[in-house]
């Protein structure tokens, strides 16, 4: 623990700014900011008050003591591409055009015909083009995974080699765990050593499980009791136990990055984001759908910044979008008035009453959600409520969804469970939070709760119309075709009852 200590030494006592001999007449360094942008997370750290992994995530508990943990703060999106893509522009995604999973493309680094490529508007540029604008060192050592077309090296920048690890016009793939490149790809690859730099970092998170987990830390499959609305099989519990698993394993290579701004002596003017780009992707309902599994993300911003408080909490409902205009605010960039966010430590910074979120298209199963999480509230629009939770979908092939429609066909499902995943989806539904931590007590039907339904049906329907969301308009046929091309052979989607959209490819 002798390495932990002295990182911990560094942050916490040695980035208070002191010096034996300040020069006041020089400006203050901008910071550099980093993201830690983290995959299929959701927030099971001992500092979110997780009891089974209290004490095994030392490394983002720190973080937190050294910063402010978000208690309540959302992703945009349920679903990668969507979700980055915002992130990346500061804009809500279905805004954009963005909101379909993974657009604007065939296939992993091969995009669709110029006629059908989405295209940014011309007067909005992304948060790393802003930054770089400012002065900036740019990076991404990760995936990108946004649904508009670009060329990286106006976001991120390439350095005196032209082929820079980039070099290609539209998307950067699914190129996950580049994170210990980082003596190369990262803030070393700086020809000027004392440019501030702006970087995303990239970790599996969920997606890589039990993978990075310290020696003598892998919790037993059953060490996690299941929420009720999974059934007590084993492929289930294993899933559920996993992100648990991933929550450590995702502690531990934080360690090893801020090791490495250690030893760079780049971590004392570093500002840390850590954060996910949606919930958990091991188990079914989270990734996707637009429960508390799906849309909540750890959020905590750490470092030596006169706005940071160290240790303290925020309560406020946080949007994802925010994070974009805090870290453009943070870099000394004047916001531009298109942002959906706002900056979190702003002089103007109001508390929101709601976090609107959106799942469209994921992968070719076609599917409208859209979500208004308020104080005590999260309301739930459905828009094919006749497309079951179990409908044709990318994980098919796992023992979580083959085992759980073994147990649809031999009755062995809870009636809850049986409703839930196989039967109709209501067209709205609404759950008290505080009462109802695992969303299972629909109100939306109840008369005592018919105000509450109003207002957030409300709040959603001027959403829709005042943000001219674009999920309520067909998705392009040529998109779509694309869509049909990648997936038609595989066994997710060959011989499946899959979408109707899809019915005029499969005719010809």
């Amino acid at each position: 623990m002798k390495k932990l200590t002295l990182i911990w030494i560094v942050l916490i006592v040695g980035m208070m700014g002191c010096s034996s001999s300040p020069k006041q007449e020089e400006a203050p360094r901008k910071p550099n900011i980093l993201w830690i942008f983290v995959e299929d997370l959701s927030p099971f750290m001992g500092c979110y008050g997780d009891t089974i992994n209290a004490g095994h995530t030392p490394i983002i508990d720190g973080l937190a003591a050294n910063g402010v943990l978000y208690e309540r703060a959302y992703a945009s999106a349920p679903v990668c591409s969507a979700s980055r893509s915002a992130i990346i522009t500061g804009r809500m995604q279905s805004s954009l055009g963005l909101h379909n999973h993974r657009s604007s493309r065939a296939d992993e680094g091969i995009v669709v015909p110029d006629s059908l490529k989405i295209k940014l508007p011309q007067a909005l540029k992304t948060i790393p083009e802003l930054m770089r604008d400012a002065g900036y060192f740019t990076f991404n050592s990760g995936k990108d995974d946004y649904n508009f077309h670009y060329d990286r090296r106006a976001l991120y920048t390439v350095g005196t080699d032209p082929s820079y690890k980039v070099g290609m016009n539209g998307w950067q793939g699914n190129t996950a765990e580049h994170t210990l490149s980082i003596t190369e790809d990262t803030w070393n690859a700086r020809t000027e050593k004392d440019q501030p730099w702006f970087g995303q970092i990239e970790l599996m998170g969920g997606k890589a499980g039990n993978k990075h987990v310290r020696k003598g830390e892998l919790l037993a499959d059953d060490a996690v009791p299941l929420p009720p609305y999974f059934p007590e099989v084993a492929s289930q519990q294993e899933a559920w136990t996993n992100h648990y698993n991933a929550n450590r394993g995702t502690d531990a290579r934080v360690e090893a990055i801020l090791q490495q701004l250690e030893a760079d002596d780049e971590l004392a003017n570093t500002i840390i984001y850590f954060f996910s780009d949606h919930g958990s992707n091991t188990s079914l309902r989270h990734k996707q759908f637009c429960y508390e599994g799906g849309m909540q993300v750890p959020l905590i911003i750490s470092g030596d910044h006169p706005q940071i408080a160290k240790g303290s909490r925020n309560t406020d409902l946080v949007s994802l979008l925010d994070v974009a205009a805090t870290t453009l605010a943070m870099g000394g960039v004047t916001l531009p008035d298109y942002l959906d966010g706002q900056s979190l430590f702003g002089e103007e910074y109001q508390a929101r009453d709601y976090v609107i979120g959106a799942r469209d298209r994921c992968d070719f199963t076609i599917d409208r959600i859209r979500t208004v999480r308020s104080d005590k509230y999260r309301y739930i629009r459905n828009y094919f409520p006749e497309r079951t939770m179990m409908q044709p979908g990318y994980r098919d092939n796992k023992p979580i969804v083959k085992d759980m429609k073994i147990l649809h066909e031999r009755g062995e499902l809870t009636a809850y469970q049986e409703e839930f995943w196989f039967g109709q989806r209501p067209k709205e539904e609404l759950y008290l939070l505080s009462e109802d931590p695992h969303e299972i007590n629909n109100l939306a039907e109840n008369p005592e709760y018919q105000k509450i339904l109003e207002e957030h049906r409300n709040v959603l329907e001027n959403w829709v119309k005042d943000t001219d969301d674009q999920g309520q308009y067909p998705e392009d046929a040529g998109q779509l075709k694309a869509v049909y091309e990648l997936w038609k052979d595989r066994p997710q989607f060959k011989g499946q009852d899959v979408n109707p959209e899809y019915h005029q490819f499969m005719s010809n």
